[in-house]
């Protein structure tokens, strides 16, 4: 049955075509063609805008003075909006942030992603590239791969950055995908807006404790960094304080996991871009590239309108809210050709995965570094690979990725070792 407009909308709303992509693809691909800036009504939601060109998706980024991010960045249910409005907000991360305060606080953590301090990171990435892929020839030539390599190799590095303790990894990992994945089955800590609460507090516990301990005995990791920074001669609030580690000890993973993940199943998918790759490494740059779009792991956030604004034929009225929807905006055939083609030589590729604007992502640079490294040790020791099974997706609005990929492979050792 031929999808309608309106249907198309309210398939942004449905966490399950974030599992299952082509309906996600299809119902963006006709709403780019006959409704690009769509009003959506749908159960469950407060109304909004879906922006799905990329064009119009990148001036509303980069507008950032009439388009705000409080006091909903990202699509939550309507019950969720009304708690919000009455209790207020417990999570008040960069993302949640507007000017002057994105201003203020954004700098706390940059300088730790800036190309100097990534360049000194680079051996100690590679280390843990290359644990990871050794792990893969342990494994005897089969595993899931999203299990085994994609989700830890990211989590050790950024958690390792902010200092914490390998035995903590654990409790991170299984918080972050409770965070993220309050619409999936599998991943969720109960059904309703209290139990997602508690994830929340959960983690503010573990960083308030973070945050007392860094304080009293500062160190030279990015923990320390943040829960001794000051404004105007304060530290941070409890509030601040713990939400920036939230958003960094998060998003500073999870959304690498699913480029790697996603990646791997793409290369897979299309076996003659692997052996391009193989064959000429120095392809790998420009394939991390056409990943981070394939993938775009962040799937959207929201904005606030402040005033009346026209864009993509519609009337946005001061108050009203739009959802970016990056996955949308990486297949526009406006900006990209053949966009529904994985193209490792893609040149150019301005994608959008990382945002724009002032909200670009803080951790753009290291997520491309991470993503480099562990392909640039697993492809040359890479003899077979194939899929072994299903594959499964997470089913959420904001972040999402596979959460199975099982694979069968031959490895061979490294050629040296340093």
């Amino acid at each position: 049955m031929t999808m309608t407009v309106q249907q198309a909308g309210l398939t942004v709303i449905d966490p399950s075509a974030y599992a299952e992509e082509h309906r996600l693809h299809e119902a963006c691909a006709l709403l780019r063609r006959e409704s690009p800036v769509h009003w959506v009504e749908g159960p469950e939601y407060n109304p909004f805008w879906v922006v799905t060109r990329r064009a119009d998706i990148l001036e509303i980024e980069k507008n950032h003075a009439v388009f705000r991010n409080a006091p909903r960045p990202v699509l939550v249910p309507s019950a969720e909006d009304q708690r919000q409005a009455e209790q207020g907000i417990v999570l008040r991360t960069l993302v949640h942030m507007d000017d002057p305060d994105h201003r203020v606080l954004r700098p706390i953590a940059a300088d730790w992603f800036r190309p100097k301090t990534l360049r000194a990171m680079q051996d100690s990435v590679n280390v843990l590239a290359r644990r990871y892929v050794d792990l893969l020839l342990a494994r005897g030539g089969e595993c899931d791969f999203v299990a085994d390599v994609a989700t830890h190799y990211p989590l050790s590095v950024i958690l390792s950055l902010l200092g914490l303790p390998e035995s903590d990894f654990p409790r991170m990992l299984s918080l972050t995908q409770e965070l993220f994945g309050g619409d999936d089955p599998q991943r969720r800590r109960g059904e309703n807006t209290e139990d997602q609460l508690a994830v929340v507090l959960d983690f503010f516990g573990y960083f308030q404790r973070l945050i007392n301990d860094r304080r009293a005995h500062p160190t030279d990791d990015l923990a320390s960094t943040i829960a001794n920074a000051k404004i105007d001669g304060e530290h941070l609030s409890d509030l601040d304080a713990s939400s920036y580690f939230v958003i960094i000890a998060t998003a500073g993973h999870d959304t690498t996991s699913s480029t790697i993940a996603g990646g791997m199943h793409a290369l897979l998918q299309h076996p003659e871009q692997l052996d391009l790759l193989r064959r000429d490494p120095s392809l790998l740059p420009g394939a991390v590239e056409e990943m981070i779009r394939w993938v775009t792991p962040v799937k959207e956030f929201m904005r606030t309108a402040a005033r009346d604004y026209e864009i993509g034929g519609a009337r946005i009225t001061q108050g009203q809210q739009v959802l970016l929807m990056y996955p949308s905006g990486n297949r526009d055939e406006a900006a990209f050709e053949r966009p529904f083609e994985f193209d490792v030589t893609r040149r150019p590729n301005r994608h959008i995965a990382f945002g724009a604007g002032v909200h670009f992502c803080l951790g753009a640079a290291l997520a491309r570094m991470e993503t480099q490294a562990i392909f640039a040790e697993l492809l040359p020791r890479l003899a077979h690979i194939e899929l072994a099974g299903p594959v499964e997706a997470v089913a959420s609005t904001f972040v999402s990725g596979l959460k199975q990929l099982p694979i069968r492979y031959r490895l061979g050792e490294p050629a040296t070792r340093s």
